[in-house]
Parts: C-alpha cells; structure tokens; sequence
C-alpha cells in the first residue's frame, strides 16, 4: 500500500505529462478541419506525410543524423577512453571540463558557431591573416554537420566513458597476461565490454540529431528543410497543427523503432548490457 501511494505521483506526473500530451498529438493528427469548421477523422495527414516532397526531408534528416552520429562515435570513443585512462585525480576535472560547455544554453553555444563561421568570423580572418583566400563555412551542410557534432558529442562520451570506468580491469589484465597485444585486448575485451556504452550514446545522440531544428535554422539560415524545420514550420508558421501532429507521430514511430533495433543488436542477457528498453 506505501509503495503504490508513494508511486503515485510519479504515475501521475507521466500521465499528465507524458501520456496526455502524446495522445493531445495523436488526436490532432487524425483531424482534417474542413471548409465550413467541423472536424472529420480522417488518416489523410498521414497520407500527405508519405508524398514525395516529405519523404526527401525524411530521407534528408536521417542521412544528416546517421552521419552526425557515426562522427561522434568516431570522435567520442577515443576522447571516452583518454578520460577513463587518466589519473583519478585528473579525471574529475577533465570531466568537468568537458561538461561545462553544456551548461552554457543550448542556443548561445549555436549563436558562437555562426560567429566562428561567418564571412567575416574567426576562421575567414584566421585564412585572410595568412593570405589565403576566403571560404564559405556557414549556411551550408558541413556548418549544419558541424553543430549537431558539436552540441552532441558529450551525450556519445559520457555513456561510453562511465562503462570504461566501471570495466572489471582484471578482464584486461587477464587478457594481457594470455598474450594478447593492445589490438587484440580491445578488440576481444575491451570494445565488446563497451557496447552497452556505446548503444546509449548511438540513441543519445541519433534522436536529437534527427529531430533538431534550431541548428539547421542557425547554420544553414533556414533553408537547410530537416524533419524538425518541418514540424516547426507547420506549428508555428503554416498553422496547420493537423499534419504537423501527424509528421511528429511519424517521426517518433521510427525513433522507437530506431531504439528497439539497438536494443536487439546489443543482445544477451538485459542485465549485462544495461537497462532493457523494451
């Protein structure tokens, strides 16, 4: 009995603030307003979702996301495994280090990007100090590319790094002692032992990636279209709350699928690779 009143608000909490608003969205994207104002239930938002023009932004997002987080993984693991290797007390602030950033608003973080890359920014006056021609960084996919790497890669970092340092060493060692080399000890231990890291950085990562719209707005001033631009531009610009519910049900469907393939590829047994998410 304690422990369901002691629940209770927290089942309350995601009823209202998770479930509600998910089926608010789900409502809104089975309704077409037609001419004379009454509503009809209809699936024609979704029909729309799948004409070409759509599926070009969908294709468009994904492509730029996979890519975005295929760069922090590559990036991120690395960086993961210097900071699990350092001396504990360099550890603690070579984290914090690296955290602080994200404490800093997600926006001003973009705003700085564009300073770095504009025509008149950081690097152009770098190349023009040393008599090189200029360059065009900004509002073009790299810049695009570039911040959601940028904004991102902690979130494939520290997943990957808190499993480095909860690693049972003397699996290692073991190793080492058996004759494997450096190549062999990460390829047959240490990487296999890191999935589950890596799995929890791949969705970190993936599910803004795919669904942002402010960096594309910033970087590529707008006329960069992602999934993201398009629900935004329906909510807020186009007034049409019907399909952009349903574009934003679409893309939540292929993030729940996209995490319930990771959650099969890491295999074995829930407990030794994490929280199940299924």
């Amino acid at each position: 009995m304690i422990k369901k009143l002691s629940s209770g608000p927290y089942l309350f909490w995601i009823a209202m603030f998770v479930v509600v608003p998910i089926l608010m969205v789900f409502g809104f994207s089975m309704i077409t307003t037609n001419s004379d104002g009454s509503w009809q239930i209809t699936f024609s938002n979704f029909t729309r979702a799948f004409e070409p023009i759509y599926i070009a932004v969908l294709g468009r997002s994904l492509k730029i996301a996979i890519e975005a987080t295929l760069i922090c993984l590559l990036v991120g693991y690395p960086m993961a495994m210097i900071l699990a290797k350092m001396n504990v007390r360099f550890r603690t602030f070579a984290v914090m280090m690296f955290v602080v950033p994200m404490w800093m608003n997600f926006l001003l973080r973009t705003y700085a990007w564009m300073t770095i890359l504009g025509k008149n920014g950081v690097l152009n006056g770098i190349l023009s100090f040393l008599g090189l021609p200029q360059m065009t960084f900004l509002y073009s996919e790299g810049a695009v590319l570039l911040g959601m790497v940028y904004n991102f890669l902690p979130f494939m970092v520290l997943p990957i790094y808190t499993v480095l340092t909860k690693m049972d060493q003397s699996l290692v060692e073991a190793a080492e002692d058996l004759g494997g080399n450096k190549k062999v000890v990460f390829l047959k231990v240490i990487f296999p032992l890191s999935i589950p890291g890596i799995l929890s950085g791949v969705s970190m990562v993936f599910m803004p990636a795919v669904s942002t719209f402010v960096i594309s707005n910033l970087l590529y001033g707008g006329q960069y279209m992602l999934i993201g631009n398009l629900i935004e531009q329906q909510f807020l610009v186009i007034n049409d709350w019907n399909f952009g519910s349903a574009v934003a049900m679409i893309l939540m469907f292929l993030i729940l699928i996209s995490m319930a393939v990771m959650n099969r590829v890491g295999g074995g047994n829930p407990e030794e690779r994490g929280v199940n998410l299924w």
